[in-house]
């Protein structure tokens, strides 16, 4: 699965009831494959190549992990506390990922 086909099914599974008023961009770093982001807003989603000017927060990891967050195989947060994702800015905000896309 490489980046685009992720950004692709990001966007498939946003949950725009679970946006309610947010308004917010992730920047993915990802270690090996294409940087992206994902800006929310209106209750939609947009998914970008390349790096935001200024995300709300950065999410940094390598394609592996990246994959198996999407693929629903590891959850976010015990990607970030076993070290595998790092992330910068608003750290909660990344808390919500879960709830806006329905990836499982």
């Amino acid at each position: 699965m490489a980046v685009a086909e992720i950004m692709d099914r990001l966007a498939s599974a946003f949950n725009a009831d679970a946006a309610d008023d947010l308004e917010a961009t992730f920047q993915f770093k990802i270690d090996g494959d294409d940087d992206f982001y994902i800006t929310i807003e209106d209750e939609a989603c947009a998914a970008s190549m390349g790096e935001h000017d200024d995300p709300d927060i950065t999410m940094m990891m390598d394609v592996d992990t990246l994959k198996e967050v999407v693929s629903g195989e590891l959850d976010g947060m015990q990607a970030f506390m076993g070290g595998r994702l790092k992330a910068e800015g608003d750290v909660m905000l990344g808390t919500r990922l879960g709830q806006l896309f329905d990836l499982t």
